[in-house]
């Protein structure tokens, strides 16, 4: 095989507190048309569902950026960001209901409505949402609402649940619910809506939340769920990965019949991934650290098991328990600190390492290919 030939997917994540995934993406490419300068590189940067997905599936996709004004966690009007990809859209319901629009975290008063309202905007495309850096405690309910479900307590009115009022809703209507909609949503995480593994649990004090709140919003939590699969006919309690985003996860689930895909497989879908692994000779991905904890989900592995093709990953660092990725498809694992060096080095040095890495490495196997 000739250089001139050959045909590179590169498939990175961001590298974090350095490079954001399109980043990665143009440093590697750098460095292989160092090597290769006629070889046919296509680009498909990764996210896991949170903060970069919107940006990273618009890059793999040829898509474009939007905005609309919606209702923030705080209920106040923020700007959210959407992206368009051929006959869908791509949302992170953080855009419009994240910890960072956040004030005062307070995981019992904040909302989803606005993800609600982009949803509603939407609807007739397939949706992508990426359910990362949450700042509610809601069960999407409050996104619910927004698309037309009604939610009523004892004395039969209608209200907008947080995570502080679940425990009032007595009712709940979806009669005047939008129609069908095409949702995945995007999850990074395997817990369930309750117990010690919960979205309260285990998430609700990274949004401010202190013991006692954690224990209302378990029991709010909980009553909600019993609410839900008596009214709507779906149990949640048990959805894997249904205590993403405070819940979120589990109320798209339940109202919009949403399917929950680990991050990494929504976005390889999206992008129609297998198909251009079938034409690739090589596959280059990459983190910022590769360990043990890279089989849970963690991108390289994610597409390495995708494909029977050969897969490079580049990494910042190579952790703990690394060789067992191997067993999972990675072909072989490059560091790209090329000498001792500080932290703070590194990282500025990032881009210019993954070029000469990358260089590096393509060189080494077009030798090896004859």
């Amino acid at each position: 095989m000739t250089a001139r030939d050959l045909n590179i997917v590169l498939v990175p994540d961001s590298f974090k507190g350095s490079l954001n995934s399109v980043q990665v993406a143009e440093a590697l490419s750098k460095g292989l048309r160092r090597a290769a300068p006629d070889a046919e590189i296509c680009a498909i940067p990764m996210a896991d569902g949170g903060e970069g997905t919107v940006d990273a599936l618009i890059a793999a996709a040829n898509g474009s950026h939007h905005t609309l004004e919606v209702t923030g966690p705080e209920h106040k009007p923020v700007t959210a960001a959407y992206g368009l990809i051929e006959d869908g859209a791509v949302v992170e319901m953080a855009a419009a209901a994240g910890l960072p629009l956040t004030e005062h975290p307070n995981p019992e008063t904040t909302t989803t409505y606005g993800v609600g309202e982009l949803i509603a905007a939407l609807a007739d495309r397939r949706l992508t949402i990426g359910a990362g850096g949450s700042a509610t405690n809601d069960l999407g309910c409050g996104a619910a609402a927004a698309c037309g479900v009604t939610f009523l307590d004892d004395a039969g009115t209608s209200f907008i649940p947080t995570g502080a009022t679940l425990g009032r809703i007595a009712r709940i209507d979806t009669s005047a619910m939008l129609g069908a909609i095409d949702i995945t949503v995007m999850t990074d995480i395997d817990n369930p809506l309750l117990g010690d593994a919960g979205a309260a649990a285990v998430f609700a004090p990274q949004k401010g939340a202190d013991t006692p709140m954690v224990h209302r919003l378990e029991a709010g939590a909980a009553h909600a769920a019993d609410i839900i699969a008596r009214d709507v006919g779906v149990d949640v309690t048990e959805l894997v990965g249904g205590g993403a985003a405070g819940g979120f996860a589990a109320g798209m689930h339940a109202f919009f019949g949403a399917t929950l895909q680990p991050g990494i497989d929504a976005i390889l879908d999206a992008v129609d991934f297998d198909a251009r692994a079938r034409s690739a000779d090589l596959i280059v991905t990459g983190e910022g650290q590769l360990d043990g904890q890279s089989l849970a989900g963690k991108v390289p592995v994610g597409v390495a098991r995708r494909t029977d093709k050969p897969v490079i990953a580049i990494v910042g660092s190579i952790g703990d328990g690394a060789q067992a990725c191997y067993d999972h498809g990675i072909t072989a694992i490059y560091g790209i600190t090329p000498r001792p060096q500080g932290l703070a080095s590194a990282l500025a040095n990032t881009a210019q390492n993954l070029a000469d890495t990358a260089e590096n490495v393509l060189r080494t196997w077009l030798a090896a290919a004859g």
